[in-house]
């Protein structure tokens, strides 16, 4: 069962068509008075499915999106502009750009899949990860601050090691206030703490935040938990990588690869 708090307000509260803005609980890991990008993910995927509904899209499975970071997310209202790039019936191209001041800070594009029956033919993801209910919660907190890491429940698998951990992830907090989102929005809202569970540094002392975060699906997910399966990689001219199997209370669901810049923290 997903811990809950008395405090169950949103991540973002909508002020318009496409436009949003940011609560408290969205601060940065790296920098409080800019947001987490991790809750803006999922907000992104909540207004490319709810963009697609309203046009009268084909019901499709949303199988990658991939994002870029493009500068500075301010905690500031925002807009979430969504257009389809290639439609069709059975494979179709969505992007989605989020506009701050009239600058664009995140471009998505996402990858939608015809829904076929292979059951009889699933098979080869990793190992199922240990239920989260059989697992002692763990302070993130401990290690980084900011409001969206604060929100956070979170349960470790084993021991976390320098660049190696395995951890749960939930909230009890909305993505939109007094909207219902999707699993996979919600899903998909928790995917971008995956680079801060597995720390190869201390972040008082390195920076090494990612630019981008691709996410690929074999199954859509389903829970109320996203399980990270995270390995951290530093190369030796300032560029790493952060790479997650990605599971849900029923098994593995997919991959997400996060390319990072790697630099001492100057002061």
């Amino acid at each position: 069962m997903v811990e809950t708090v008395g405090d169950r307000s949103g991540y973002f509260e909508r002020t318009g068509e496409g436009r949003y803005k940011p609560t408290a609980h969205v601060g940065g890991a790296w920098r409080t008075d800019e947001q987490h990008f991790s809750p803006l993910g999922g907000l992104i995927v909540h207004a490319i499915e709810q963009a697609r509904a309203a046009e009268g899209r084909p019901e499709l499975l949303m199988s990658r999106i991939s994002f870029d970071i493009l500068g500075k997310i301010a905690l500031e209202e925002f807009d979430v502009r969504v257009e389809t790039v290639r439609p069709g019936k059975t494979i179709e191209l969505t992007e989605a750009t989020v506009v701050i001041g009239g600058r664009a800070v995140v471009r998505a594009r996402a990858w939608l899949l015809a829904a076929v029956d292979t059951d009889v033919v699933a098979g080869g993801g990793p190992d199922a990860l240990t239920p989260p209910e059989q697992l002692e919660p763990w302070a993130m907190d401990s290690v980084w601050s900011g409001g969206f890491i604060e929100s956070l429940h979170t349960r470790v698998v084993g021991r976390p090691e320098p660049g190696r951990t395995t951890a749960w992830v939930s909230t009890a907090h909305d993505l939109v206030e007094g909207e219902e989102a999707s699993p996979l929005a919600s899903f998909v809202a928790l995917i971008d703490t995956a680079n801060g569970i597995a720390v190869r540094q201390e972040p008082t002392k390195w920076m090494f935040p990612n630019v981008d975060l691709t996410i690929h699906l074999h199954r859509q997910p389903e829970g109320g938990w996203t399980g990270l399966d995270t390995r951290v990689t530093f190369g030796s001219s300032g560029q790493g990588l952060t790479s997650t199997d990605l599971h849900d209370v029923n098994g593995p669901v997919g991959h997400a690869e996060q390319i990072l810049t790697v630099r001492p923290l100057t002061t």
